[in-house]
């Protein structure tokens, strides 16, 4: 038995869940670990993006997720690396368990699904592979250092989910802004779940100047209506002339958390020297911000956005309680 899930793992041996290919998701708990009656997967943005890009239909998008999961014994795109996370019930807890769950609980899983031991048991028949929530019955596997929360009773658990999935973002960015004090502050898709709460969480941390980046006229009014920026404007965040243009002077810290690749640059751009971009898209490549701001003689901090600070989903969902703008992204989001 191992904390970390190593028991788990089929193939390749003596890798960490994630770098597996294939891990074996029996609904049977180790001593440590939990099993999980799952009702909702939710993919994460830049996997959903790319399974619509290559398969078209929503049809063919769902018979690609169950391929995966069948294969591999767990949702992890194979070209993005990505994954997502999940809804469900405690089904029954390792008397060794150390997450403080009970049988019954309704919880989301704050690790990512490219971990994280999975069946599907109902071919997805309730999803039309139109949405990035994936109704679904089947069970996950929880291990002794894996992450759950128990879903708030005063939101509706489809809202809770949805934060939770980006819920690392705002902690991590209340984390960097109060490092630079009344600063300014850019968002790369800030009209998004991650980037809306960003938006939020950098405000509440005392920045100055809140930039919005947007792609769209759309989206832009949206972010205007919120009033969770200073500033909203229209770029293509793809292209790094259009990008500093846009946002003009320079910002202290930048927050990319756009689902689309090739961002690295404009970010860097927009960013001035001494400091920070955090990078929260998983559609990222680090070598192409490592050299882009080499090439663009950039004196900025390069941080990952790992997903996990200390009380980030509590953070998040009290921005939501809180911050009527957030809310009323989110749930224009989910209807649409």
């Amino acid at each position: 038995m191992s904390a970390y899930g190593l028991h788990r793992v089929l193939e390749p041996a003596g890798v960490l869940p994630q770098q597996a290919w294939r891990l074996d998701a029996e609904p049977v708990p180790a001593a440590d670990e939990v099993i999980v009656a799952v009702e909702r997967l939710n993919l994460d943005a830049a996997s959903f993006r790319q399974l619509r890009e290559e398969h078209g239909s929503g049809e063919e998008v769902r018979q690609a997720v169950l391929d995966i999961v069948a294969e591999r014994g767990k949702m992890q795109n194979p070209v993005t690396g990505s994954g997502g996370m999940l809804l469900g019930t405690v089904l029954e807890v390792g008397p060794e368990s150390p997450l403080g769950l009970r049988a019954g609980d309704r919880i989301a899983t704050l690790v990512s699904l490219t971990l994280t031991p999975l069946r599907i048991n109902d071919g997805l028949q309730d999803w039309d592979g139109e949405d990035e929530q994936v109704p679904c019955r089947g069970t996950a596997v929880l291990f002794g250092r894996s992450i759950a929360a128990v879903l708030p009773d005063d939101m509706p658990h489809e809202l809770a989910l949805s934060v939770l999935d980006v819920c690392g973002a705002p902690a991590l960015t209340d984390r960097v802004v109060r490092k630079h004090p009344g600063g300014s502050v850019l968002v790369l898709g800030g009209g998004g779940k991650s980037g809306s709460l960003s938006l939020a969480a950098a405000r509440q941390a005392g920045a100055q100047r809140l930039v919005a980046l947007v792609p769209t006229e759309r989206e832009a009014e949206q972010v205007r209506k919120s009033g969770l920026a200073d500033e909203v404007v229209i770029a293509d965040a793809r292209n790094p002339v259009a990008v500093a243009e846009a946002v003009g002077k320079q910002v202290d810290v930048t927050v990319v958390c756009v689902d689309v690749p090739g961002c690295e640059h404009g970010a860097i751009l927009a960013t001035a020297d001494g400091g920070t971009v955090i990078f929260f898209s998983m559609a990222t490549s680090f070598s192409a911000a490592a050299l882009g701001a080499e090439g663009l003689a950039a004196d900025v901090e390069m941080i990952v956005g790992n997903g996990y600070v200390p009380g980030h989903a509590e953070f998040a969902l009290d921005l939501v309680r809180t911050q009527a703008g957030v809310r009323a992204l989110f749930e224009q989001r989910q209807t649409a």
